[in-house]
């Protein structure tokens, strides 16, 4: 049975007019280059190499004004009413599924829940930590319930991204100097199994080692400068620790967004609590001001 709405008309669709509506997604690959034949589409070859010419696929422009063509940020260019994009990139969205809660599919539940049921490969009972609960964060906290994780540690500085995260089925929220005594107190003394970082931030990735147990996993997904240089301890890496930078959640779009979707409406995901305002598009660099702020999770812009 589908949940109850809580929000106004004003963010669904009638069925009749939503039958071209899709989901739009990065995450599109040639299929048979060296990475798509290894299942490693996110670094497929042709991706990579036209994504800087921000184009299409193919690295030609489909869009102009005055004779000049347009770009569009990995072939998406999505902050306008209308874009075009490949057939690869559009993802059909349910019927019965509101457009402001599927918005947040794309990209930060995609990468957070597939970090912790794809990528870290949970197992049931295992004690989890998720460093950073911004809206990829909290996507994985909701990832390790999903996956049957048997504590979840969520680590953050902001208090009110802390109880959030115990909203979204962190069985612990705590301040990042304490999380690695919290691991060690709920694992016999071992650490944690699985450790996502979800921060971007040098010290959270510093963290994530000391805070895995021997032959744990760390998965980052957080990001600094590509040039920027990262110390650790050396022995925080020893003991056989597995560690892998993923970026989208080891993504298959035309299969995971509808299955994301029908947990929403089963109620087995929570979007409502990620979903902190509804803009117009005119404001959009004051939702990106109150993101960086740390004021709100996602803020989804409303077309009238």
């Amino acid at each position: 049975m589908r949940r109850p709405e809580r929000f106004p008309k004003s963010a669904r669709t009638s069925p009749a007019s939503r039958r071209a509506i899709a989901w739009c997604c990065h995450g599109i690959h040639c299929g048979a280059c060296f990475y798509c034949e290894r299942a490693q589409p996110i670094l497929c070859t042709q991706f990579l190499a036209n994504a800087p010419k921000a184009f299409h696929f193919d690295g030609r422009p489909r869009l102009f004004c005055d004779a000049v063509p347009v770009h569009q940020l990995m072939y998406l260019g999505g902050f306008a009413e209308y874009c075009i994009v490949p057939a690869a990139s559009a993802v059909r969205v349910p019927d019965t599924m509101p457009f402001d809660r599927a918005a947040l599919l794309g990209c930060c539940v995609m990468t957070g829940i597939g970090a912790a049921t794809r990528i870290a490969a949970l197992r049931w009972g295992d004690v989890a930590m998720v460093i950073g609960c911004g809206a990829v964060g909290l996507s994985a906290v909701q990832g390790c319930v999903l996956a049957g994780a048997g504590a979840i540690i969520a680590v953050d500085p902001n208090p009110v991204r802390r109880l959030l995260a115990q909203r979204l089925g962190a069985t612990h929220a705590v301040e990042p100097d304490e999380a690695v005594d919290v691991a060690r107190v709920l694992s016999q003394d071992r650490g944690a199994d699985v450790v996502i970082e979800a921060a971007g931030d040098p010290t959270s990735f510093s963290l994530s080692v000391e805070a895995v147990r021997p032959g744990g996993q760390v998965v980052w997904l957080g990001k600094v400068a590509a040039q920027r240089e990262v110390a650790f301890r050396w022995g925080s890496l020893m003991q056989e620790k597995r560690i892998t930078r993923s970026s989208y959640g080891g993504a298959r779009p035309q299969q995971d967004f509808p299955l994301l979707a029908r947990a929403y409406l089963e109620g087995r995901l929570k979007l409502d609590e990620m979903n902190s305002a509804r803009i117009e598009l005119a404001a959009i660099n004051d939702g990106f001001a109150a993101l960086k702020r740390g004021e709100t999770v996602r803020s989804v812009v409303m077309f009238a």
